[in-house]
Parts: structure tokens; C-alpha cells; sequence
């Protein structure tokens, strides 16, 4: 029998760069959303808006109680089958609702929460700023610093005097998230009053204490490995998003390559230089199994190449563009 003829390569489908938003526009936009999400993170237990009441026994959605329904159950007023429905439709239902529209959002666009929302992130994304400042690393696991060259042609130069704002900022962040998190738990009145009249109780200081020294050694030494191997949120995120190969990813042109070459000097890329995940941009989608879609690598090609008629070499890419032109195999590196 004659042997089967060759699979003919698959078809690489053009990557679109019109209606691009100017360079570091999306950066901006991405920063009100982090900005107003951490508000958010901070404020909705003050309001009422999604908290648990160890105190009450009960938790609070919307300013309105949210209750399980089993105080009746308990007190001999209903069955265990009208228990079971009440814990269905005020727990699991709703669950399985709002787990289903995150991995589907995933599913389509990626770690979006992650790189525009999760307020762990943009402390990570901050405490990176201030380290590259100070060492010109982004973090002390880095082996060498990283490129002193910006995207718009200017020079970093690092300073160690940084260092006095790192370590503050990094157990203010670790504090703040302590106090947020006793909030969601008793109720922010009680926790705030006893911080400001300077009497906490026993265990609301144990707590307080024992937390800011666990996220100040996490903000200060593993933000970004959290990120990548530690947090369950992130990894279903990425887990889903890789099952789709039409997922919006970001897109390389291959074909234009060698204007790499002249991004940075010394034959430095601005795009890894930014990736806060400390990935390889311009790798396909399987060696970017963590890229929370923050759009700091397309912005800063798009800088480097704006003198480019050609434009950037980086785009955001979906559906058939995605599949054929990143899904595929290709070696590559990641640090």
C-alpha cells in the first residue's frame, strides 16, 4: 500500500493590527480597573456587599442577609428534603452559577481577572516597580537585572535608596489585607473601632499579626511564584483557557522577526523585560501557560516599534488567527 502523502502545514492566518489602541492606553484603562477593584476588595465588607459574620452566623450579600435556611430545620420547622432544597438554591446554585461565568470568561480571554482585577496582582505588579528601582530586578530571585533600557528609549537608573520604600510598602500591602480580610469575617465596624481606639481583642491581634508577617514575606519573596504556582484561582483560569485553541492570546508575526533585533539596544526585548509573570512573550500559547493578559508586552512593543510603518510585532489574537498561529508546537525558552 502505498504510504500516506504528508500533512501539509497548516495555513498561518494574518494577524490584523488595525483599530489598535495607542501605545500604553491599555495600561491605563487596566490601572482604573485594578484601582477600582481594590477599592472594592476594601470596601465591600464596610457595605455590606459580600461578607460572613462569624458574630451573626450568617453571610451578607448586597447589603441583604444571606442565610442557608437551616434555623427552621433546627428548630423542627421543616424536613430535611426542604433543608436540602434550601441549601441547593441559597449555596450550590449559586456556586456553580458564578464559577460557570468565570471559566467561561477564562475560557474566552484568558487570566482577564487576574492581570485587570485580582488585588493581589497589582501589589505584585507595584512591589516589582519598586524592587526594579532599587536593584534593577524585579525580584531577588532574579539572576541577573534585567535590561536597563525602557520602551520609550530611556534609561533606569536603580538606586539602593529605593530600598527604603520597598520593605514599608511591602507591609503596608501585607497590614491593609490583614485588616480587609478580619473584615470579612466580624464585622468592619467592631474591627476598625478596636484598631482606632488601640483595643483589639486577643485573637483579632494574633491574626492581624500572625497575617501581615505571612503576606509581608510573600509580598517581599514569592509574588509572582505565587502567582504561577500557588494560587488555585489563577491555575483554573489557566487550565481552561489553555483547552480552547481559539482563545484570545497574544499574537506574534513571526514573519517580521528581525525587527526584534533592533527593540533595545545590547539585543534586549522590551517586551520580556515588562512580562510581570516573567514569561517570554513571543512564545506560543502553550510556554505562556501563565500570561494574565495584562498587555504590558504589547504595549511596549508598541513603543519600540512606533516609528515601525509596519507597526507592532504583538497584537492580541482570537478564534482561527489564535489556533493556527499559537496553538501549534515551536520551541522555545521561559525563564
Amino acid at each position: 500500500m502505498a504510504s500516506r502523502a504528508r500533512r501539509e502545514p497548516a495555513r498561518v492566518i494574518p494577524i490584523a493590527v488595525e483599530g489598535r489602541p495607542p501605545a500604553r492606553s491599555w495600561q491605563h484603562r487596566r490601572l482604573l480597573f485594578q484601582s477600582g477593584f481594590f477599592v472594592l476588595f476594601v470596601v465591600a465588607p464596610i457595605f455590606d456587599l459580600f461578607r460572613y459574620d462569624l458574630n451573626a452566623g450568617h453571610a451578607w450579600f448586597l447589603g441583604f442577609e444571606w442565610r442557608l435556611g437551616l434555623d427552621d430545620f433546627l428548630a423542627g420547622r421543616i424536613g430535611a428534603l426542604e433543608a436540602g432544597a434550601n441549601v441547593l438554591l441559597r449555596l450550590f446554585l449559586p456556586i456553580f452559577a458564578a464559577a460557570g461565568g468565570f471559566l467561561y470568561v477564562a475560557w474566552r480571554w484568558g487570566r482577564l481577572y487576574c492581570g485587570w482585577l485580582c488585588p493581589h496582582f497589582s501589589v505584585v505588579e507595584t512591589i516589582n516597580t519598586l524592587m526594579l528601582r532599587a536593584s534593577g530586578k524585579p525580584s531577588i530571585w532574579e539572576k541577573a537585572p534585567i535590561t536597563p533600557w525602557l520602551p520609550d528609549g530611556s534609561q533606569r537608573k536603580p538606586d539602593i535608596r529605593w530600598w527604603g520604600v520597598v520593605v514599608p510598602a511591602a507591609i503596608a500591602f501585607a497590614f491593609t489585607w490583614a485588616m480587609v480580610f478580619l473584615t470579612y469575617l466580624l464585622p468592619p465596624a467592631e474591627v476598625y473601632g478596636n484598631l482606632v481606639r488601640a483595643a483589639l481583642t486577643r485573637n483579632q491581634t494574633i491574626f492581624i499579626v500572625a497575617a501581615t508577617a505571612v503576606l509581608s514575606m510573600e509580598f517581599l519573596f514569592a509574588r509572582h511564584l505565587f502567582c504561577r504556582y500557588a494560587c488555585a484561582v489563577g491555575l483554573f483560569q489557566s487550565l481552561t483557557w489553555m483547552s480552547n485553541p481559539k482563545a484570545m492570546v497574544v499574537g506574534f508575526m513571526r514573519a517580521r522577526a528581525s525587527d526584534c533585533s533592533a527593540c533595545l539596544p545590547e539585543r534586549q526585548s522590551a517586551c520580556d523585560a515588562v512580562c510581570p509573570m516573567r514569561l517570554t512573550p513571543r512564545n506560543i500559547k502553550r510556554h505562556m501557560f501563565t500570561c494574565t493578559q495584562c498587555a504590558q508586552c504589547i504595549d511596549a512593543c508598541g513603543e519600540t516599534q512606533a516609528d515601525n510603518p509596519d507597526g507592532p510585532l504583538l497584537q492580541w489574537v482570537s478564534d482561527e488567527a489564535a489556533r493556527q498561529n499559537e496553538a501549534g508546537f515551536r520551541a522555545g525558552r521561559e525563564r
